[in-house]
């Protein structure tokens, strides 16, 4: 797995099979989907995934955290088209 340190910047990703992982500075967004198959690349990818999700779990440990991220709210714009 490429070097992917959760929560460090606006622009990282990280693609598991068909799973998309986006670093923001706020979250760690996974979009898509995985197939953990009863193989050996099937373990291969859970481990990949487990050794992300460890990373984002002692990231979240090491820092004072809020009660809850404040999230901007989504905007409805016309269609400029």
């Amino acid at each position: 797995m490429s070097k992917f340190t959760p929560f460090a910047d606006e622009s990282a990703t990280l693609a598991i099979g068909k799973l998309n992982i986006e670093n923001r500075l706020d979250r760690v967004s996974l979009f898509g989907d995985l197939d953990l198959t009863l193989d050996a690349p099937g373990l291969e990818l859970a481990k990949t995934l487990q050794a992300l999700v460890n990373r984002v779990v002692e990231e979240l440990e090491s820092r004072t955290l809020p009660d809850k991220v404040a999230v901007a709210p989504v905007v409805k714009v016309s269609n400029p088209f």
